[in-house]
C-alpha cells in the first residue's frame, strides 16, 4: 500500500488548490463561442414571440434578453419631461452597458441585468442575475441599427410584419401591460415610433441575415432557425419542433 509523508501531502493539497484557482481563473474560457442572435423589426413586430418559440423549441439553454431593459434612467427628470422623451430613438438606450453585458455572456461570465419600470420611465434599485446559457438572444426594435451591438451577433433576424398590425398590437401592449392611455399612445406613435421606425428600424433590415415577412405564418422560417441553431450549438442539442417535424 502506498503511504503518503506529511510533506507529500501539503504537496497534494497546494497543488489542488492550484488547480481550483486555474480551474476559477479560465473558467470563462471554457464557455466561450456561445451564440448571440439578435431579433429586430418595428415595435409589435412578433420579436417577443419569434424568441418565445425559439426558447420553446430549443430548450432551457436559450437566454432570452430584452432591449427594453436598457432604457437609460430618467428618474433625474420631471415627470412631464420623461413623458416628452424619444423613447424610440438609439439615445433613450444604454447600449453601451448592453454591449458590455452581451460580451461577457459570451465569455461565460454573469451579469446583473437592470430593471425597468415603464410606469415611471426609470430604473429599479433592482437588478436580476443573468447566466450565461450555449444561446443568447436579444430581441428589441434597434438591435441591428447600432454597430456595436450588431457586430455582435452570430445570426441577425428582422421580423417585418404591416405597420397597420404592429400598432395595433403595440396600444393592446401599452394599455394592458404599460398602463398607458390611448391618447398618449396616439401621440407617442405619430411623433417618434413611426418616424424612428423610418430612419433606424427600416434601414437596419439590410444587415440581417433572414428577414420573416411574418412570423406567425413563416413556419419554414422557423424551422430553418431551429435547424441551424441546433447544429452551431451541438449536434447533440435537441430541437423539440423539428424532431416532431421529422417524425411525422
Amino acid at each position: 500500500m502506498l503511504k503518503l509523508t506529511g510533506e507529500k501531502l501539503s504537496w497534494i493539497v497546494i497543488l489542488k488548490l492550484k488547480f481550483l484557482f486555474l480551474l476559477c481563473f479560465f473558467k470563462p474560457l471554457l464557455f466561450a463561442s456561445s451564440i448571440t442572435i439578435g431579433i429586430a423589426g418595428a415595435s409589435g413586430a412578433g420579436k417577443t414571440t419569434l424568441a418565445t418559440k425559439i426558447k420553446r423549441a430549443l430548450g432551457k439553454e436559450i437566454l432570452i434578453i430584452c432591449q427594453d431593459s436598457y432604457y437609460k434612467d430618467l428618474s433625474h427628470l420631471s415627470m412631464e419631461e420623461r413623458r416628452e422623451t424619444n423613447f424610440d430613438d438609439p439615445a433613450s438606450i444604454d447600449f453601451d452597458l448592453l454591449t458590455t453585458h452581451l460580451k461577457m455572456l459570451k465569455e461565460g461570465r454573469s451579469i446583473e441585468c437592470p430593471v425597468y419600470d415603464f410606469t415611471t420611465h426609470s430604473r429599479t434599485k433592482e437588478t436580476i442575475k443573468v447566466d450565461p446559457r450555449d444561446i443568447t438572444i436579444l430581441e428589441g426594435c434597434l438591435v441591428l441599427a447600432v454597430p456595436e451591438v450588431r457586430n455582435l451577433f452570430d445570426m441577425r433576424i428582422f421580423v417585418d410584419a404591416d405597420m397597420d398590425i404592429c400598432l395595433c398590437r403595440r396600444i393592446e401592449r401599452d394599455q394592458n401591460e404599460r398602463g398607458r392611455k390611448f391618447p398618449d399612445i396616439q401621440k407617442q406613435y405619430l411623433s417618434t415610433v413611426r418616424p424612428m421606425f423610418l430612419k433606424h428600424i427600416a434601414p437596419s433590415k439590410a444587415y440581417a441575415d433572414l428577414i420573416i415577412p411574418n412570423e406567425r405564418q413563416n413556419e419554414v422560417a422557423l424551422d430553418f432557425i431551429f435547424g441551424q441553431l441546433s447544429q452551431m450549438v451541438t449536434p447533440s442539442l435537441t430541437c423539440q419542433t423539428c424532431k416532431g417535424n421529422n417524425d411525422a
